[in-house]
């Protein structure tokens, strides 16, 4: 595990190119995310090769190094105090680490490095091992490896799309948000486990007051970050989104109804800000620089404010009822929303389409205390995690493979399932296939009781897998945690058995190539193998 991120910092650094061709350092629940001035200067291989790297991103404006959750806020501090001292270190500071990854599992270095990152475009490392038969392990680790380059080359080019460019902004406005509602949401969860335990009456309150404050004022920092996000200035969009959670909005008439404070949510707070943000840039471009200190931001808070009011909360708030009104359809219909909810929950994420569902969630979070659809969507990790197990489990001869497993699966039992799907499942192929199929099946185990009336929800989004149970919300702590649990287990379950029998090919578990020609075969080709030289 990394235990000085500041000698870690000190080796990314160079890496990355230098003090001066870093232009932004933030980062969210994984990834240490870097503005840069000069893509060229980065050295993705070594980097890739530090310890606790657990992979890079390229995603557009920002390049992403993923270092797990609990290490990459220490990382990222340590790294902004080298850039404000002009940088130490070089590429020899490089923390020795313990061939441990920010998680605490093992990382799989044996002279390579692991694979893993939490985004669609993320480059997987496989690790080399000892060889078998004829030297051959190193040849499959280089064919999944090449592999997994092809389809980040690929989703980089989808990527580069207007939709993804939409979601990634919608992302980047909700990301940094996650960390508060996380917070909030276990202090929730304390606070409803001692109202039913009847346990501190005097403490409960108190509890209360801290969980829903954030949520009650979640508009303002979501109209900050989207104002920062399309270029306007931060404070001016919360103040054009706090109007959204403004008391006094209960006397205003949109649309012969009288608005609620907080209607449209989070919702309208994105929509306020974004027409804020269009505002002040046309009067900056417009107004001569006398008038604009005065006239920019009273023209953007006044015309933007007012629009707000009588158009787009009316109307975010009939689109927040539309999400709330389709999550109470989904309970009904049960194991089949499960089914296709847990079974497309993979591609979403490969594809990079998961970001949209930040809003839905945080909505429903604010509509109903929970949202219902992400202990839904958390058993696709679960099947993953059972595909990668019986992966593990066939390909007895293929060290190289099972020791890049072996140091994912902790993260993905933890809900962190991207390094076991870009470095395992997915250059595969067949196995991300049959993972979809366990997730499928847990999400319609998890369906399923919600139909006959046990609903699973979490009172914030994030986290998954095991690591979700302390933000389970909905009936009974301990039956919604029983059905929960339940759907994991059927999802490791159905995940492993459909990838121990259907997810490889026959002949599976001997070296993927070609030994006459010394060529790397994709694991996942049709027709027999030729057999190895003794």
């Amino acid at each position: 595990m990394i235990k000085d991120p500041h000698a870690t910092a000190a080796a990314l650094l160079p890496l990355v190119g230098g003090p001066a061709n870093v232009t932004s350092v933030a980062h969210c629940m994984t990834r240490l995310r870097l503005g840069l001035a000069d893509r060229s200067r980065v050295d993705d291989e070594a980097l890739r090769a530090v310890p606790g790297v657990l992979g890079v991103v390229e995603d557009g404006a920002s390049y992403q190094v993923v270092l797990g959750p609990g290490v990459v806020g220490r990382v990222t501090a340590a790294f902004e105090a080298l850039l404000a001292a002009g940088g130490t270190g070089t590429a020899d500071d490089r923390a020795d680490g313990d061939g441990r990854n920010g998680d605490g599992e093992a990382d799989g270095e044996a002279g390579g490095k692991t694979a893993g990152a939490d985004d669609a475009s993320v480059a997987p490392a496989v690790a080399p091992a000892a060889d078998t038969a004829v030297d051959t392990t190193a040849d499959t680790a280089d064919a999944l490896a090449r592999r997994g380059a092809e389809l980040k080359a690929r989703q980089k080019a989808r990527n580069a799309t207007p939709l993804k460019t939409v979601l990634r902004r919608v992302a980047d406005i909700f990301v940094p948000l996650i960390p508060a509602l996380i917070g909030c949401g276990i202090v929730a969860g304390i606070a409803g486990l001692l109202t039913n335990l009847r346990w501190l009456p005097g403490l409960t309150p108190a509890l209360t007051a801290l969980s829903s404050a954030f949520m009650a004022l979640i508009a303002v920092f979501v109209g900050h970050n989207t104002a920062r996000e399309f270029g306007g200035t931060p404070v001016l969009g919360g103040a054009v989104a706090a109007v959204v959670v403004y008391p006094g909005v209960a006397k205003v008439t949109a649309f012969g109804t009288a608005l609620a404070p907080g209607q449209g949510g989070v919702l309208g707070a994105l929509a306020a800000a974004v027409l804020g943000t269009y505002v002040e840039k046309w009067c900056r471009a417009r107004l001569p620089g006398t008038l604009d200190v005065l006239l920019t931001p009273t023209l953007t808070v006044l015309v933007s404010g007012l629009l707000t009011l009588y158009v787009l909360m009316y109307a975010a708030g009939e689109v927040a009822t539309a999400i709330g009104t389709a999550a109470d359809w989904l309970l009904t219909t049960g194991a089949l929303a499960g089914l296709i909810l847990g079974g497309l929950f993979l591609p979403l994420v490969m594809l990079g389409l998961h970001q949209a569902l930040i809003p839905i969630h945080t909505t429903l979070i604010e509509q109903q205390g929970h949202t219902v659809l992400l202990p839904v969507l958390a058993m696709a990790g679960a099947g993953q995690v059972g595909a990668a197990a019986a992966v593990y489990v066939r390909l007895r001869h293929d060290t190289s493979l099972r020791t890049t497993i072996r140091s994912a699966l902790p993260a993905g039992l933890l809900g962190v399932g991207e390094p076991l799907i870009y470095g395992v499942s997915l250059p595969l192929g067949r196995p991300f296939l049959t993972a979809c199929v366990g997730g499928a099946a847990g999400g319609a185990f998890v369906g399923l009781f919600a139909m006959l009336g046990t609903e699973v929800g979490a009172t914030a989004i994030g986290p998954s897998g095991w690591a979700l149970f302390p933000l389970l919300a909905g009936g009974g702590w301990a039956v919604t945690a029983g059905v929960y649990g339940g759907g994991l287990l059927t999802g490791y379950a159905v995940g492993f058995l459909a990838t121990y029998f259907f997810g490889l090919p026959d002949g599976a578990g001997r070296p993927v190539c070609d030994p006459e020609k010394h060529e790397p075969r994709p694991a996942d080709r049709p027709g027999p193998r030729p057999a190895s030289p003794r």
